[in-house]
């Protein structure tokens, strides 16, 4: 794909900045975009524009929001290869996760704005009988996003979705890594019909001149998926007035493979979800802790599963995995493959970057048998095609090696008896718990426990977070 000049979407216009910054694949190492670099009085505009914005949407019945949201997601699907041939060229994902990361941002459009119509405004019991109580649910206000680069288009619509379906306006920040399919979307989102302020995407290479989104006071709900360390930072730096909070961060799952599980179907998930998206999801598996009977065998299957993927970007045969986003990332996850061979652990497969793929940045898929808690690449999150796998006893508490983690994001537990399955989902420590098989869906609520943030994406617990619970008292028994 030749490079490209995008726009940001600001006040229902499309518009440029003073300076742009490029955007590059991670596939080819060449530049296949350039976006702009918001200014300081743009960002001002924005606020402005979002208030307005959130004044007329929030008036706007469900059901004119309803008719504007589906034609929007119906106008994606008629532009969906042109946008998911953007997005391959950005992050350099396999024609499959790229159909996937498309497809969760349609899905979410329709499923919040679907959700919208079943949220219940209850009545509360006066125990006088003097007063008709009620919650009157109301739109939160301005919602100021920022969004990961790992799943650019899932990740916009966790966030989008919710905000129109509640009747909010949304200023929305894409990853500067990747915000190519994000700013291609917004673009569409101005054709929709959408009342001006709406809908704000921006750009930028600079936090000093976006840190205003989250100091103004016209911004109420601050919502983000990123690293803990930025999300600490961005809710210390927001914390200049009042506002709300949904963060997801860091992760570091752990799995327990008990001696009962059923082995190459826990193989074939553990490894699977490992490897997609090179790696580069906050829910994968990250620290695996295989039951010593079947540690041998969990070795042996995992190395020929993780051997039968082809490294490359966009379409291909077979079980695909794509580059890691930069040559930064690159390095850092060679450099926690060799920490974690210089601390003790063993080199199954992979461990370098492939000999047929001198551009890009890929990295062959890893398997570190006999790793252990002390090593970076169990003691933090890897973000990369790397999984350790660390061997457990019957002597050993293996919940709490679980649990002895900062981040609480998710857990996999595999095993045929379900009393210990039972046990395991009521004490590990992790905001989703995973049975025999990993499992996420847009109706089901995704967030962490500990450090790995507060709030939820997904599901009707995430709708809410965008509307104000409002107490009404009406006298009607003097």
């Amino acid at each position: 794909m030749s490079e490209q000049a995008y726009k940001m979407l600001i006040n229902g216009q499309l518009v440029e900045s003073d300076s742009t910054f490029d955007v590059i694949n991670p596939a080819t190492e060449e530049v296949v975009g350039r976006v702009p670099d918001i200014t300081s009085a743009q960002i001002e505009d924005c606020l402005t524009s979002a208030k307005q914005g959130l004044d007329t949407w929030s008036k706007t019945s469900l059901a004119q929001r309803a008719k504007l949201i589906r034609a929007y997601a119906d106008l994606l699907e008629q532009h969906k290869q042109e946008i998911i041939a953007i997005l391959i060229s950005e992050t350099g994902k396999p024609m499959d996760n790229a159909e996937y990361d498309f497809g969760m941002l349609t899905t979410c459009l329709r499923y919040f704005v679907e959700e919208a119509h079943r949220i219940d405004q209850p009545v509360i019991i006066d125990p006088d009988g003097r007063f008709h109580h009620y919650i009157q649910r109301q739109a939160l206000g301005v919602v100021v996003g920022y969004l990961a680069w790992n799943f650019p288009l899932l990740n916009f619509g966790y966030k989008l979705g919710p905000s129109l379906a509640a009747g909010c306006s949304a200023i929305i920040k894409p990853s500067q890594v990747t915000p190519l399919a994000t700013l291609k979307c917004a673009e569409l989102a101005a054709q929709v019909g959408f009342p001006a302020g709406v809908i704000n995407v921006i750009t930028s290479n600079n936090y000093d001149i976006t840190n205003p989104l989250l100091t103004s006071n016209i911004t109420s709900l601050f919502t983000m998926i990123g690293s803990t360390n930025a999300g600490v930072k961005a809710m210390q730096m927001a914390c200049t007035s009042v506002k709300h909070f949904s963060v997801e961060l860091g992760g570091n799952a752990p799995v327990i493979v008990y001696d009962d599980a059923e082995l190459e179907k826990a193989v074939n998930n553990i490894v699977d979800l490992k490897f997609g998206n090179s790696g580069q999801v906050c829910v994968s598996p990250n620290r695996c802790f295989v039951h010593e009977s079947v540690y041998p065998k969990f070795i042996e299957l995992a190395k020929a599963r993780a051997e039968s993927l082809t490294l490359t970007a966009g379409d291909g045969e077979g079980r695909l995995m794509g580059p890691v986003i930069n040559k930064r990332e690159q390095d850092r996850i060679l450099g926690v493959i060799n920490d974690a061979i210089a601390s003790g652990a063993k080199l199954v497969t992979g461990g370098k970057v492939p000999a047929d793929k001198p551009v890009g940045y890929y990295i062959e898929p890893t398997i570190l048998a006999d790793a252990n808690l002390a090593m970076t690449a169990t003691s933090c999150e890897i973000f990369g095609p790397v999984l350790p796998v660390i061997s457990f006893s019957d002597a050993d508490d293996v919940i709490a090696l679980a649990n002895d983690c900062e981040f609480g994001l998710s857990a996999y537990v595999f095993t045929t008896n379900l009393k210990r399955a039972m046990q395991a989902a009521e004490q590990l420590e992790a905001g989703s718990v995973c049975i025999n098989e990993a499992h996420y869906s847009v109706q089901l609520p995704h967030g962490g426990l500990k450090q790995s943030g507060v709030g939820k994406d997904c599901s009707k617990y995430s709708l809410e977070e965008y509307l104000s619970n409002k107490r009404v008292s009406i006298l009607v028994n003097d």
